[in-house]
């Protein structure tokens, strides 16, 4: 059995959503200041790096972070790779793609090539998910959805239908997935946000792993 991290290290260089907060790690206390043990303070958004949306992050009163179920976050996922040269994941490719039926589906696009280069920050010509590509997912009775960037919505979106459309289903939302090594197919995915209880329970970041299937 092979498993792949396919979390995104968090660092002051990992590139964060424009408009967020970026990445801040710093010692609070410090052995080679005398202090008896070494503890660090970390200052981040909550769509840091790789993590999960839950409803809350676009609907009001929606399920938050800590309410959602394990068993979305945890089962069998399909990875499926998309070219090079497409730039909008749309229903069409989903027909055409997405045919397993599969509850749990992690898009592996050029976006995965970007984690080369995170000193670049972030990266606007990004591969995303369309509105339409979403509903078909919903039709298919979807758990889980994930891309390879930090977010499944294009670019410049003002109404975030892509959002929207996903999570008022109860689809959970996992971004900024690192895929380079992943090839296509079928894995068990784990994947386990952190447990905040405070805030508005919009999302978290979560180490998510994948493991070859027996």
């Amino acid at each position: 059995m092979e498993i792949y991290d396919v979390s995104v290290p968090l660092s002051s260089a990992t590139p964060t959503f424009p408009g967020d907060p970026g990445i801040e790690i710093k010692p609070w206390k410090d052995l080679a200041n005398g202090d008896a043990a070494n503890v660090s303070l970390i200052h981040f958004g909550l769509h840091s790096g790789t993590h999960v949306d839950a409803p809350a992050h676009f609907i009001e009163g929606a399920a938050k972070v800590e309410d959602l179920p394990l068993k979305s976050l945890i089962g069998e996922a399909e990875v499926v790779e998309v070219a090079d040269h497409i730039r909008v994941i749309d229903e069409n490719f989903i027909v055409a793609n997405c045919t397993r039926g599969s509850q749990r589906v992690l898009f592996k696009t050029r976006n995965s090539s970007f984690w080369n280069r995170p000193e670049e920050g972030f990266r606007l010509d990004y591969t995303y998910l369309d509105p339409s590509a979403a509903e078909r997912l919903v039709a298919s009775g979807l758990k889980l959805v994930g891309i390879d960037y930090l977010s499944i919505e294009g670019p410049g979106s003002e109404k975030y239908e892509t959002h929207h459309i996903l999570l008022s289903n109860s689809v959970v939302i996992l971004e900024g997935l690192d895929l380079r090594r992943v090839p296509p197919g079928l894995y068990e995915l784990i994947c386990l946000p952190l447990k905040i209880a405070e805030g508005k329970g919009d999302g978290a970041p979560a180490r998510t792993i994948l493991r070859t299937l027996p």
